[in-house]
Formats: C-alpha cells, structure tokens, sequence
C-alpha cells in the first residue's frame, strides 16, 4: 500500500521570526513618525519665536518713530538733551507690561528689549564726498583722511572709498563707458563698503565715525563726537573738540550762529556742512528671547512732520547670554 504523507505543520521557529520581524517594522515605523511629530513640534514653537520677536522688535521702531514725531512737532535744534537720545535699557517685557492694567502679562514670552535712537547726523556722511557733477570734492576726502587718522586705518582708505562711490554712483551712460568688472555695486549700507575693496576690520573701525546716507547731509554740532568734530572743522584738533563736547553737554547751541565763539575764528558757518538740527535719524531695538538674540536697525528721516522709514535690516550680533 502506498503511505500516506501527513501535512507539514508550521515550526514555532519560523513564526516567532515573522513575529519578531513584524514588531521590529512596527517599531521602526513608530519611531519615525514620533521623530516626525517631534520635529514639527520643534518647528512650529521656532517658527512662534520667531514671528513673536519679529512683533516686538517692529513694535520698538514704531515707537522710536513716535518718539520722532513728536519732537519734529517744535521745531528747533536737536540735542542729547531731548527725549529720543534717551536710551531704554534692558528691560523685561512682563515688567512693562505689567504697567498697564489693561493688559495681562500672564503666558507672555520671557523676552528681554531695549532700544535707542541716534541722530545720524552726528556722523559723517560719505555721501558728501561727491557732488552733484559726480566729482569728488577735495575737502570732504581730507575730512575722510583724518577720520582714517582717528580710526587708526591707512589713509589711502579714504582715496579707495571715495574712487569706489564716485564709480558707483555715476549714471548709466557714463557707467556703461567702463567694463563691468570696473563698476563697483552701489553700497547702501555700511558693511557693503566691502564692496569698494575694503577688508571688514577696516570698516570696523570706521564704522562709529562714518554713516551712508541717501543725499549729502550736514554735521550737527550738538550730537557729534570729538573725532568727527575734528575731521570736519578745519582747524579744530582732538583737545579743542573734547572742549566743544563738553560746552555742548552743559547748554546746546540753538542756532549755528550761536557756535561762532567755540569754532576756530576762521570756521565758515555753512549750513551745507555745519547744522545744530536734524533729519535723519537710526531707530535700533534688541530682543533678547528664549535663547536668542535679535536686533534690528531702521534709517529714517523726519520730513512735514512725518518719520518715514528708508531701511531696515536685521542681525543676530552675538548669542545670548554672552
């Protein structure tokens, strides 16, 4: 008789296997969309800060361009004496907050601000190097020249800066008798200097005397520091311009004409170069959040009365808690 085969049963082996295998996918899986959730998580809360500090710090230059505002409304000189060259110093925002009883501070960000306003007139402004010819004029270049002096930086510097701007700030037709490679790109901003040819310790250091702005602009007498005053009086060395600081933190001039006794005798009184008032003005607020440091940076200029914004741009100087 032909025998019978019995059918093959499945080994306890082969199933604790498949068994393993399956949990092990299972697992994987899981893992994965639990390092899915977590990175969403993380990217929504960062992406929440980010949109938070952005709020505060536009929040601080509006109201530095108040503060602006409503100086402009008396017309007179501008001075360190008045209410925007105050500083607000660090300051946690659950404790401004918490002035006003109208607001609940309660789940508000542990953020930390400050801000300031500095008249951008109390420096000098490289847009005063070339004219309205497009020429670079003499006595601006040796005020650049003894601002290198002051800062420490070769005075060839001023010579490379001044050629640099000239080029790139010709118009098309003249611009396009050049190549390319010979026109410069139009700086707007300090830190583009680099641009010119300029290494970045050099802009550096220039960079507490000298400002960019969009049209020539006069120095203001009652804000600028003594190396600035000594690079754009004729005449006035570092010992003279500490004095005149000193005249003008105890009482301010008024008008330019009330600066005549503490210029040397010879300074002419050109309201092209020489101003007690200004119109541009550097709006800066600093965020300090969850871990993170946030500064941003607004030009503006006051004009009828109104602050209008010109440039704004945003850095991250240093991490906190440095």
């Amino acid at each position: 008789m032909t025998s019978m085969k019995s059918p093959s049963r499945p080994r306890p082996g082969a199933a604790l296997l498949l068994a393993m295998v399956i949990l092990t996918l299972v697992s994987t899986l899981a893992a994965g969309m639990v390092w899915q959730q977590r990175r969403a998580v993380h990217i929504e809360a960062a992406e929440r800060a980010r949109a938070q500090a952005a709020w505060i710090l536009t929040g601080t230059l509006e109201f530095g361009r108040v503060i602006l505002r409503l100086d402009g409304r008396q017309p007179g000189a501008d001075h360190l004496g008045e209410p925007w060259a105050l500083k607000l110093e660090e300051s946690s925002l659950s404790g401004l907050l918490a002035q006003d009883r109208n607001n609940s501070f309660e789940g508000a960000p542990e953020a930390y601000m400050r801000g300031s306003i500095r008249d951008a007139q109390s420096l000098y402004n490289l847009r005063n190097l070339v004219d309205a010819q497009f020429k670079v004029v003499d006595a601006e270049l040796a005020t650049l020249k003894r601002l290198c002096e002051s800062a420490a930086v070769a005075p060839e510097t001023a010579d490379l800066i001044a050629t640099g701007l000239q080029a790139s700030w010709l118009p098309p037709s003249d611009a396009a008798q050049g190549t390319p490679a010979d026109v410069p790109l139009l700086p707007h901003k300090l830190a583009q200097l680099v641009w010119l040819g300029l290494d970045a310790d050099t802009v550096k250091r220039l960079q507490p005397f000298i400002i960019l702005l969009p049209e020539p602009t006069p120095l203001n007498l009652n804000t600028a520091s003594r190396e600035v005053l000594a690079a754009v009086v004729p005449g006035m060395d570092l010992g003279s311009a500490e004095r005149f600081v000193q005249r003008v933190q105890r009482s301010h001039f008024a008008k330019l004409e009330d600066a005549r006794s503490d210029l040397p005798a010879d300074t002419p009184l050109d309201g092209k170069r020489l101003s007690v008032s200004s119109n541009y003005f550097e709006i800066v607020g600093r965020l300090r959040m969850e871990g993170r440091v946030v500064e941003e940076q607004m030009l503006v200029v006051r004009r009828n009365r109104q602050v209008i914004p010109l440039f704004r741009s945003r850095q991250v100087p240093q991490p906190a808690g440095s």
